[in-house]
């Protein structure tokens, strides 16, 4: 074995030693962010409104104070938590930690050990990368880690451009480790050279563009998930209705479902002038791989798909004044869509993207 293998194959063991390393720090992360939620239990306004509530019920007196010798009573205060019924004017939730010192400690212990599984995974990420020289993006396995670095970067952004998104942490942690456990058990494939068709730098424009967008519309996906759960509790509460001990002490701390609707909205609109960009950069790139620029392969086709209902989404937000559940289901299934470009159409369907047989740790498919 020359030098410059074994430097590769050492390289590719120190890439993969850094996956495993991130995965355990992303997993105390991971129980950081379940403390902050459980020692966040309620919001501060949500506990102080239920004591209130709960001592004019027992028929406690009104407050009483001393004043120029007498005693004046005063209105108990109101405590707003949420709208009146059959209104849904909801403030935004106080955040996974609901005001509490130690929940909140919890959490930015949470995002500290997030930044440095983040940092170790993008050292494994590059360590992969100088191992076979090229851009590590060139088979599933490569493309899955390469994709959760981006989509916890991608949060982590929005933590450092001050953004109200703490409480997507326990959230997506969650599936970057299922996404990173599948990577290394079913997804692994050793480092290896790609086929002369993927040798261009299109590889690195069109793929890299690929990863963000996912991430990006991953995070969209998310907030529109979380928006459907917090909408019905909404709806609940509007109602007259009592929802249960897990919806108050969850649901109530998240924002008002009219901010996860438009944050979702706002994700989505920004990322798809990319996602056109990154479609027309595959049809260049075939063109000058096989000699045409679109052939209905079946990634080409998804790939149109998932940018026609991404285009519905936007064009029924913009047009028709779909806000809200018919919006947000219309979220979802465009990120199916590309859940399936990605997994169904690599894994169940054989095309001009696929460069070698799929088995369990031998997937040799380009990403995108």
């Amino acid at each position: 074995m020359n030098l410059a293998a074994a430097t590769n194959e050492s390289l590719a063991s120190l890439s993969n030693t850094l996956i495993y390393s991130a995965m355990a720090v992303y997993t105390l992360a991971f129980f950081a962010y379940i403390a902050e939620w459980l020692f966040g239990s309620r919001s501060k306004v949500g506990r102080t409104a239920a004591a209130l509530t709960a001592t004019k019920k027992a028929g406690a007196p009104a407050v009483t104070v001393q004043k120029a010798g007498g005693t004046t009573v005063l209105e108990r205060p109101k405590v707003v938590v949420r709208a009146a019924s059959g209104t849904r004017d909801v403030p935004d939730g106080p955040g996974a930690h609901g005001g509490d010192e130690q929940g909140d400690l919890y959490g930015r212990i949470a995002v500290s050990l997030t930044v440095l599984a983040f940092l170790i995974e993008f050292g494994g990420v590059l360590a992969r990368a100088l191992s076979v020289q090229r851009a590590p993006w060139g088979n599933m396995y490569e493309f899955n880690i390469t994709f959760s670095t981006v989509a916890v970067g991608v949060y982590l952004t929005l933590l450092a451009l001050k953004k109200n998104v703490r409480w997507l942490g326990l959230f997506l942690i969650t599936t970057v480790l299922l996404d990173l456990g599948l990577a290394v058990t079913v997804l692994y494939t050793d480092s290896d050279q790609l086929v002369p068709a993927l040798h261009s730098y299109w590889l690195y424009i069109h793929v890299s563009t690929a990863i963000f967008c996912g991430a990006v519309f991953y995070v969209g996906a998310l907030s529109s998930l979380l928006y459907l759960f917090k909408d019905s509790y909404e709806n609940k509460l509007a109602g007259g209705g009592t929802p249960g001990r897990f919806a108050n002490s969850v649901l109530d701390r998240l924002p008002a479902s009219s901010s996860l609707d438009k944050f979702s909205y706002r994700v989505n609109a920004a990322v798809f002038p990319l996602w056109t960009f990154t479609i027309i950069a595959g049809a260049i790139w075939a063109g000058d791989a096989w000699g045409r620029y679109w052939g209905w392969d079946p990634k080409e086709t998804w790939s149109f798909i998932t940018w026609v209902a991404y285009a519905c989404y936007l064009h029924a937000r913009a047009t028709a004044g779909w806000k809200g559940r018919k919006a947000a289901w219309l979220a979802l299934i465009a990120f199916g869509c590309w859940l399936f470009n990605y997994y169904g159409v690599n894994i169940f369907v054989s095309g001009k993207h696929s460069y070698a047989d799929v088995g369990l740790g031998a997937l040799q498919s380009v990403g995108f």
